[in-house]
């Protein structure tokens, strides 16, 4: 066999071996890999009962949109009952600059990620009242976050803030995309 060699290295080579150690790679991956949990996760979800209908969202421009920066309608709640996880969290909105018009937002979404439940988890290695995934990640608001309430509630609005600025915008985001 006759085969040509040369001194310089092949160019397609060398760049193919480029892109597997590349950002963009390594970017398209781990969408591939959230893609597949959030596939696997609503394969897992079991429905019981009927799902809560949101409200009809206030438009931006009405006078009940203040507590946003003039992005996601706000959805009217009323105050909710004592003694409950919802009640934690209506309390617990002024503490992270939220007006408590923000929790009709924050209860709708929350209503469909666990229905409110502490202990709630799904194939995706999600968990407790915000859903988050993995669940151990709300050991950063205290170490008794796979039970309590409370300590899963104060990491859930701590990473509304960050991430979204408010709960309304936390909301429409879900209502487009399906997760927050």
């Amino acid at each position: 066999m006759i085969g040509q060699f040369s001194a310089q290295p092949d160019r397609l080579a060398l760049m193919v071996s480029g892109l597997a150690s590349s950002r963009q790679a390594a970017e398209l991956v781990q969408q591939r890999q959230h893609i597949i949990l959030m596939t696997a996760a609503t394969k897992s979800f079991k429905v019981i009962g009927s799902p809560k209908v949101a409200a009809v969202p206030v438009t931006a421009g009405s006078d009940q949109s203040s507590g946003t920066d003039g992005g996601a309608p706000i959805v009217d709640a009323a105050p909710p009952d004592p003694g409950t996880a919802q009640k934690i969290a209506y309390d617990m909105l002024a503490s992270f600059g939220f007006s408590t018009d923000q929790f009709g937002c924050l209860d709708d979404m929350w209503t469909r990620e666990s229905n409110w439940i502490y202990n709630a988890e799904n194939a995706s290695g999600a968990y407790g009242i915000p859903q988050a995934l993995p669940g151990s990640k709300m050991a950063s608001a205290g170490a008794d976050w796979m039970t309590d309430p409370t300590t899963q509630i104060r990491w859930g609005l701590g990473y509304i803030k960050a991430v979204y600025g408010t709960p309304c915008d936390a909301w429409a985001f879900w209502q487009v995309h399906g997760w927050y």
